[in-house]
């Protein structure tokens, strides 16, 4: 299946610069960041989390990070 059907049609997007969420949680990572969320099925979503390492912290405040409405 090719990857543009996967994606939703509106690729608007917020960006802002964070950090990585594992150890080294190093910062000055770009993020980019839907605004209108997607959806998988459940056979999608664990074949996801046995390809990717979980997060090892919950989400952070801003601290005085700026978010840009791209798009």
């Amino acid at each position: 299946m090719p990857l543009q059907q996967l994606l939703p049609q509106d690729m608007r997007y917020y960006q802002y610069l964070g950090s990585l969420t594992t150890p080294p949680c190093t910062e000055g990572v770009l993020r980019l960041v839907l605004k209108k969320p997607g959806s998988v099925s459940i056979d999608q979503w664990r074949l996801l989390t046995q390809m990717t390492p979980p997060n090892a912290r919950p989400a952070q405040a801003l601290h005085e990070r700026i978010v840009r409405n791209a798009r």
